[in-house]
């Protein structure tokens, strides 16, 4: 048994001296990220030289363990040839067997190695041919998809500059195309086309009918198809009279700087991570904060202001709804990423003399970022909402979901509409241009008479027929029964339609069955505003965007139009802008160090950060939502009059 021990210690010693444990450890914890997925020559190369000397340091361990094995065997059958009692001469030969039995696997897992060295030799040409290929179509499908980007937008230029196109608005979707290219050129009749909606939402089709032969036909039974208010109120909603405003307001910004900076190889740690805590520099921003953007929901409010005199809650509805889509319409070319704002951070637009309208916002938390947002209007209705940006990064997209109720209140008739927003998604985020679609449903609620809107947003997809960014929607009474039907797009216009009479469909080849909607004519509720001139160099900001950031006197000192890096970054010093930046959020952060020791001094080490997270906003409160029941932010006053007198001395201290 002296030998035995003898054996063991001088294996394992002459093991360990070789250093092949421990190489073939260390080696196999760092080379799983480099040899999963090679992208070139030289890295599979590399790959196939590291699996080749872990095959030798097994090959060297093989041999050790044949040597020694074999002086085990010789060992064990001296012993055997000892007089030794029985019993132990039947351990001994179980020994021997055992021994015998580890040679031959270490032998068969030598053999299984190098046999996997082989095949990874043989596949690794293929792997390289396979890589090539997929780089070479990649490249090959980006220059075509530029090309056809390039040929599309010459295309839209040519038709928007064609001295023959149609001036009416509303001729496309009266005459069956449901804003739809293909329905100018459709040789069917104009009274009896069909419209197909979306399979997965709101299952109808339309029927556009004459207002005179559906009340011949109908008689009484469908009841009055009358347009009440809405000939007056929905009518040429998008030409809004403008005077001349008391205030000159700027109509350019400087040119956005041409800098290079590749995204990907900043956000390729970042997958799965909250947006709003991946340090982004300005280069990916544009010049406006959140609180600045969330204000432009605003920019069509001439909506509501018709919408106070709807005498109808779902002609009303019809109007609310298109305020609801317009929001997005800023959104189709604009890519880059607002500022996020401080906490404490405030934004105001004071434009009662021409807008009719005070708007306030303050951002209220920080993690997770959540802005409060009230407008008063002189014209008879109020907004407010908070909104709480939830991002994540996917990869080759980046979702965006508000939450948080958004509430519009018309004084004269009570009317109270509650709706939240859609999700917002931006693709191409590795390869490619980026774009933006919207994608999700909105249900708009009039509390009061219990009229509802469902609104379906269409997600793109290169072989749908449908058009892109394609919105549709019902209007429904308290009773349920559909009163208006809701198409458009949400970067373009919408329209609206009275429903005369429904009736089921016959269901089609996969058992599916849909509502016909037989309607008027449509009319035009919204169409979006041209933008400025020179847009593509101004981050394709809208005439409202541009005025925004304006420098203006009298504001708070937290208003994002005093924030210095975004400042700095509107005048193209994106490199000073970038030095501010990171001193402003080194400054916040020292701030909510301070509340958390003071928080741990006062309230108890355990309750600290509980308590620091519950951050105090100056002009808003948290109280319960009586439609939502949750917790909401909803202004509690004080802001206009603090500006009248201009005391700001409560205002903390963020820049």
């Amino acid at each position: 048994m002296k030998g035995r021990g003898c054996w063991e210690t001088a294996s394992v010693r002459s093991f360990c001296s070789s250093g092949c444990l421990n190489k073939f450890k260390k080696d196999d914890s760092g080379d799983d990220d480099e040899t999963t997925s090679p992208t070139d020559k030289s890295e599979l190369h590399c790959t196939i030289k590291d699996l080749s000397l872990k095959l030798d340091d097994l090959g060297t361990c093989n041999d050790l363990i044949a040597k020694h094995g074999a002086a085990l065997q010789r060992s064990l059958s001296e012993l055997e040839g000892l007089k030794i009692p029985y019993e132990s001469s039947e351990k001994l030969k179980a020994v021997n067997e055992r021994a015998t039995l580890f040679r031959i696997t270490s032998n068969a897992m030598i053999n299984a190695c190098r046999d996997f060295l082989e095949l990874a030799e043989t596949h690794s040409r293929k792997w390289q041919r396979a890589l090539q290929y997929e780089q070479e179509q990649r490249i090959h499908l980006e220059e075509t998809i530029e090309q056809l980007a390039k040929q599309h937008n010459s295309l839209e230029r040519a038709f928007r500059s064609a001295p023959g196109r149609a001036s009416n608005p509303t001729k496309s979707f009266s005459e069956g195309s449901f804003l739809t290219p293909k329905g100018e050129d459709s040789e069917e009749d104009e009274d009896t086309e069909y419209f197909d909606a979306m399979e997965d939402s709101t299952s109808f089709i339309t029927v556009i009918t004459e207002a005179k032969e559906d009340r011949k036909a109908e008689g009484g039974t469908t009841g009055s198809v009358e347009w009440t208010s809405t000939d007056n109120v929905l009518d040429n909603t998008s030409l809004v009279p403008k005077g001349p405003p008391k205030v000159k307001r700027r109509v350019r910004i400087p040119d956005k700087p041409n800098y290079s900076l590749n995204l990907w190889s900043i956000m390729k740690n970042c997958i799965g991570r909250e947006l709003s805590k991946i340090p982004m520099p300005v280069n990916f921003n544009e010049p406006l904060s959140m609180l600045q953007r969330l204000t432009e929901d605003l920019e069509y409010h001439h909506l509501l202001d018709k919408a106070v005199h709807c005498t109808s809650s779902v002609e009303q509805m019809c109007l609310v709804a298109a305020f609801s889509v317009s929001s997005y319409s800023t959104t189709v070319h604009r890519i880059a990423k607002p500022f996020n704002p401080m906490l404490g951070e405030t934004f105001e637009l004071d434009r009662l003399d021409d807008m009719g309208l005070r708007s306030l916002c303050e951002q209220v938390s920080h993690h997770p970022p959540s802005a409060a947002h009230h407008v008063f209007s002189k014209h008879g209705w109020s907004l407010w909402q908070e909104i709480t940006i939830s991002s994540k990064f996917r990869g080759k997209y980046l979702s965006i979901m508000p939450l948080g109720a958004i509430h519009l209140e018309f004084q004269a008739s009570g009317n109270h509409y509650v709706w939240r927003k859609s999700t917002s998604t931006v693709h191409n985020i590795i390869v490619g241009k980026l774009w933006i679609d919207q994608t999700g449903d909105i249900e708009i609620v009039n509390h009061k008479t219990k009229d509802q809107c469902q609104l379906k947003f269409l997600p793109y997809s290169y072989f749908s027929k449908e058009v892109h960014r394609k919105v549709s929607g019902v209007v429904s009474d308290s009773q349920g029964k559909a009163q208006y039907v809701l198409s458009g797009s949400w970067d373009e216009q919408m329209e609206c339609a009275k429903i005369v009479q429904s009736s089921p469909s016959s269901p089609s080849s996969d058992g599916k069955q849909k509502t016909v909607y037989q309607t008027l004519p449509a009319k035009l509720l919204w169409k979006k505003y041209p933008l400025p001139e020179n847009a593509e160099n101004m981050y394709y900001f809208s005439e409202l965007a541009l005025t925004l950031n304006e420098h203006e006197e009298g504001v708070a000192p937290t208003d994002s139009r005093l924030r210095p890096d975004q400042r700095l970054m509107e005048k193209g010093h994106w490199d000073e802008a970038n030095t501010e930046k990171q001193r402003l959020e080194e400054k916040q952060r020292a701030s909510r160090r301070r509340r958390l020791e003071a928080c741990a001094r006062g309230c108890g080490s355990e309750d600290a950060e509980k308590e620091t997270d519950v951050y105090m906003p100056l002009w808003f409160e948290k109280r319960v939502d009586p439609h939502t029941g949750e917790m909401a932010c909803i202004y509690k006053g004080g802001y206009w009059e603090a500006k009248e007198r201009q005391d700001w001395h409560m205002c903390p201290n963020i820049f």
